[in-house]
Formats: C-alpha cells, sequence, structure tokens
C-alpha cells in the first residue's frame, strides 16, 4: 500500500535529493507547496526543534503524515556556524553565494577549516503525534576557498571530502546520497519505519 507523505520543505536541492532517494520505495512524497503550504518559522536554536516545527506545521495544514529535515553547515573554527543559521547565514534575502561568501571571509584568518553537515529527520503521523520519529546523519569534511563543482546546492562547491578529493559539489547524486548527512538520516530513518 502507497504512503502519502508530505515533505515540509520549499527547497528544490532538498526536494530533488528525498524524491531521489525514496522514489524506488512505496512511498509518494508530496511537496508542501502541492498544498500551498508555506515555510514555518524556525526560530529554535538546535535543529532538532526546528524539524519538529516544520513537520507539525505540515502536518496540521495538510493532514498527511509529514516528514521535515533541518540541516546545516558546522564549522568548527567557528563554533558550529552557520549551524541552524545556514540557509541565512548572511542574511536576507536567502542566497546560496553570499552565505559561501560571508563563510570564506569569516574563515579568512582560520588554520582549522574541519567542518560537517548535520542532518536531522522527524516524521510525524499527525500533527500532535506524541512519538515523532527522529534519525540525524552527519559528514566531515573541510572548506576550501576556492568553489568547485557544478552539481549540490548551498555550501557544496567549498565542502571537500578529503577521502574522494572532491568537493561535494563535483559528486555525482547517486554518491552524494550515498555519502550525504541528508542519506545517511534518511536510510536510518526508514529503517526506524520499518
Amino acid at each position: 500500500m502507497t504512503r502519502n507523505i508530505v515533505l515540509a520543505s520549499n527547497n528544490q536541492g532538498k526536494l530533488k535529493e528525498f524524491f531521489e532517494i525514496l522514489s524506488p520505495l512505496d512511498i509518494r512524497l508530496h511537496a508542501q507547496t502541492e498544498f500551498g503550504v508555506s515555510d514555518a518559522e524556525e526560530p529554535h536554536l538546535t535543529f532538532i526543534e526546528n524539524a519538529l516545527a516544520k513537520a507539525r506545521h505540515a502536518a496540521r495544514l495538510t493532514g498527511l503524515p509529514a516528514l521535515a529535515d533541518d540541516s546545516g553547515l558546522c564549522v568548527n573554527a567557528l563554533n558550529g556556524a552557520p549551524g541552524v543559521h545556514s540557509a541565512r547565514y548572511a542574511g536576507e534575502p536567502k542566497s546560496d553565494s553570499r552565505n559561501n561568501q560571508y563563510l570564506i571571509t569569516n574563515l579568512a584568518h582560520q588554520q582549522d577549516r574541519s567542518a560537517y553537515y548535520y542532518c536531522v529527520l522527524v516524521y510525524v503521523r499527525f500533527e500532535l503525534d506524541p512519538q515523532p520519529v527522529i534519525a540525524d546523519g552527519s559528514w566531515a569534511g573541510e572548506i576550501i576557498a576556492v568553489p568547485m563543482g557544478e552539481h549540490g546546492f548551498g555550501y557544496d562547491p567549498h565542502f571537500w571530502i578529503p577521502s574522494m578529493r572532491k568537493t561535494a559539489a563535483e559528486l555525482s547524486t547517486e554518491q552524494k546520497n550515498t555519502m550525504s548527512h541528508r542519506g545517511q538520516a534518511l536510510r536510518a530513518l526508514l529503517e526506524k519505519l520499518k
């Protein structure tokens, strides 16, 4: 039996990744934009609180089970920034290019370039579900000053994976989905949902 789930995101890059990872399964994923649902507020200081708020928001407005992601880049030399503010690191309006430029500027005098992507996924069966299913994943790398690659989105052109000798933006979709924080979290969540 096909399960209908609303994805609590309007981020086209995330939507593409989720659809690609979930397409072989018996899940029909609907973007919240199909229902006219706008982005939820994300006022919290942690990824998990923001993901839960987004999942409950989408479930309330659609009446469907909801899956929400909150993820971001955490840079060790910047005390975890941009973290939960990754999408708006350089302010409004959201801009990947401005965020990347701001990141590189903030790291200009730092020796430590280690960073990691982090993702929390929350699945709720209904808005006030008292037992949300939660999974997470992380992906370690380093920040490079000069962008490389044409794929991905966000900080991917600056996120260097030493073991691959490539940035996330140089990986194929299949490679990225296998390695990424979001791919890891999604596989963990699917195991829990079984």
